[in-house]
């Protein structure tokens, strides 16, 4: 961690927000069929992967889980420079008539949501999309709202919201870096950062 950043959320926090997000789910979709459970590559898919055990094990059936990335989904692939990483995509069942729940790190302007709902319609028409986050920053550009909240993070435009997981990172954590006085920030390690 670098001295610019702010643990706002530690391994107990991150368990705990899952675990709620997990209830909640529960909650606003008492099913049959259970809901699916998809992640956007890379962090919102080992979230997703610990949400599905959680709904497992509160519903006692199978969650269909799936991984969705959304590289070539993106609206500002014409004005960046740099090619997309693009990881493979794994749903493999039908998400037609059926309620997804669409998990990501963290909610910021929405444009990654959004090319995610594009992505998603390429594999069939959902009865209905939900949107669960770890992490609130706000800040949308587009008329998107988060169903599931891990936690609200109010932040600047100038800060960055860090997400770790200890799958990728080696710990469960979230973190606000700070921007440095010239207004940019310093990264401290290579994390990728939301679309």
């Amino acid at each position: 961690m670098d001295s610019n950043e702010k643990v706002v959320l530690q391994a107990d926090d991150v368990r705990r927000a899952l675990v709620r997000v997990a209830h909640e789910i529960v909650e606003r979709n008492p099913g049959p069929p259970a809901p699916v459970l998809i992640g956007i590559h890379r962090r919102g898919a080992f979230l997703a992967r610990r949400l599905r055990a959680q709904l497992e094990e509160l519903l006692d059936v199978e969650v269909p889980l799936g991984d969705l990335d959304i590289g070539f989904y993106r609206d500002d692939l014409q004005r960046r420079g740099d090619a997309p990483v693009v990881h493979a995509s794994h749903i493999d069942f039908d998400v037609a008539g059926r309620t997804v729940v669409i998990v990501d790190d963290v909610l910021f302007t929405g444009r990654t949501v959004r090319a995610a709902i594009e992505a998603l319609f390429d594999y069939g028409r959902p009865a209905r999309v939900q949107l669960a986050v770890l992490a609130d920053r706000g800040h949308r550009e587009l008329p998107i709202r988060p169903d599931y909240v891990g936690k609200n993070l109010p932040t600047s435009r100038a800060e960055h919201v860090h997400v770790r997981v200890s799958e990728l990172d080696g710990i469960d954590e979230v973190a606000i870096e700070a921007s440095s006085e010239n207004g940019s920030s310093v990264q401290s390690d290579p994390v990728e950062t939301p679309a």
